[in-house]
């Protein structure tokens, strides 16, 4: 598994208790640790479930969690020369309030949009390997509620519409000792003025989304079974249009974090731990127009099981490839 490849769908969370504001669909640091740029053995099919956690340093912030499972297929199909590596991810999002007394807290949950893509992956020779991703966050998840005002402040405003995922991973193998990854995904919402179905949607009205960016970092030396090294990531909103009277107040997200991970290889199956502290987020305001501060400390667990293994045929590579083709 020192080559296995992965790309996630995630849930990105965001507290919307203040004006208009929504998060990127591809949460920063999702893909970092895998191999991402690099095909994995033909006909194995992986699956990885990936649990986070953090909290913003200013008082009485939520704990803001998310479960990221997904399954991958290594095929033995081509096209371009390229692996075809079918992925599909059903995210779910989690939050802990921890407000002032006397008000209670809550502890809300809701499953986000699930990720439906498929990569290409080329293997370039020499432990070089990229990669690009091309999929969609379906708008058929419960947008959940943090129960704030009339009708209740969704938990994820971003599962409101579809969002087009598209990921370029670039990654360095070496001889199996080393995990050097750069990958990068470009969130396209399809619908910047969706809104959730039912009559709660119709009183919500339409949500402002935007555009996103996201850059996962892994420079990791094995040892073994071991594995450590520096992370970062980061994610950016894109720019929206300010003269729609939905986008007027919308606040723009974005932040850069960076940490380190430590992982394990057992007979069976992967361990990976890494922890990230932002070192730069963008700051927000709340509805009574304070400036919110929002770096946090977010860690990260993700268990990697491979399902089903390569037979000695299927992990031989046929050394001339047509346009598409088959192993």
């Amino acid at each position: 598994m020192s080559r296995s490849r992965a790309a996630l769908g995630a849930a990105c969370l965001s507290m919307t208790v203040a004006t208009a504001q929504a998060a990127p669909a591809t949460s920063a640091g999702e893909q970092v640790g895998l191999t991402a740029g690099y095909p994995l053995p033909t006909g194995i099919v992986v699956a990885v479930d990936t649990f986070t956690a953090g909290r913003a340093d200013r008082p009485n912030a939520p704990d803001v969690m998310g479960n990221i499972p997904f399954v991958v297929w290594a095929s033995p199909y081509r096209l371009f020369g390229g692996q075809i590596q079918p992925v599909v991810s059903f995210p779910t999002a989690l939050i802990g309030t921890r407000n002032p007394a006397p008000l209670p807290n809550r502890d809300v949950s809701a499953m986000y949009n699930p990720l439906l893509a498929s990569a290409l992956a080329w293997d370039l020779g020499n432990g070089l390997g990229v990669s690009y991703l091309l999929g969609a966050y379906l708008p058929v998840s419960d947008r959940g509620s943090l129960g704030l005002g009339l009708d209740g402040t969704p938990l994820l405003p971003q599962a409101a519409s579809a969002t087009l995922r598209q990921s370029f991973a670039a990654t360095y193998v070496g001889d199996g000792h080393y995990n050097l990854t750069a990958s990068l995904s470009y969130g396209l919402t399809l619908d910047p003025r969706a809104r959730f179905g039912g009559a709660v949607g119709r009183s919500l009205g339409p949500i402002g989304q935007a555009d996103g960016l996201g850059l996962d970092l892994t420079l990791v030396k094995r040892f073994g079974r071991f594995e450590i090294g520096p992370v970062a990531y980061g994610s950016l909103d894109l720019a929206v249009d300010r003269r729609d009277p939905l986008y007027r107040t919308y606040q723009k997200t974005g932040q850069f974090a960076a940490g380190a991970l430590v992982g394990y290889s057992f007979d069976r199956f992967i361990v990976q731990v890494y922890l990230a502290r932002d070192i730069v987020a963008r700051q927000t305001r709340t509805r009574g127009g304070q400036v919110q501060d929002n770096e946090e400390t977010r860690g990260w667990f993700r268990l990697a099981v491979p399902l089903a293994a390569p037979s000695a045929g299927q992990a031989a590579e046929a050394g001339s490839r047509p346009l598409v083709s088959k192993d």
